[in-house]
């Protein structure tokens, strides 16, 4: 899931999120390659076919769509269905709602990368206490 988070910061061009959860596939024993990778997963063959449909999804999702078309297409819903079953998409789907969550956090709150150590709850009272100033 930490690819997931890592490509959503990526996306939005947070460098918290990206500093924050490189951190976390480092701990968590990724290589270099893959982490550095991530940002351009679709020619890379680091990736298994059920990471890159988590990957394109969490895409399609924060990235805008063609004029016309939807972000998630039913053609991209299928390929994820193939690769994890009812209840892995819908954890996915959940941990992309809650991605789009911390995305918000990050960008109101835009907290510096060397504070990645302040656990989140702290980090929304940041925000509230930062928003409240105005």
């Amino acid at each position: 899931m930490s690819l997931v988070h890592l490509r959503a910061g990526q996306i939005v061009g947070n460098t918290y999120l990206t500093i924050l959860n490189t951190g976390f596939l480092r701990k968590a024993g990724e290589s270099e390659e893959r982490i550095t990778a991530v940002s351009s997963w679709q020619d890379a063959p680091y990736f298994t076919d059920a990471e890159q449909a988590a990957l394109a999804l969490i895409e399609a999702v924060l990235q805008p769509a063609p004029h016309g078309n939807e972000r998630v297409s039913d053609e991209l819903y299928a390929e994820a269905a193939r690769h994890y079953d009812e209840k892995a998409l819908a954890t996915l789907t959940i941990a992309i709602g809650q991605i789009n969550f911390f995305i918000a956090l990050a960008l109101i709150g835009k907290p510096q990368p060397a504070a990645h150590a302040i656990a989140w709850p702290i980090f929304v009272l940041v925000v509230a206490h930062r928003r409240t100033e105005w």
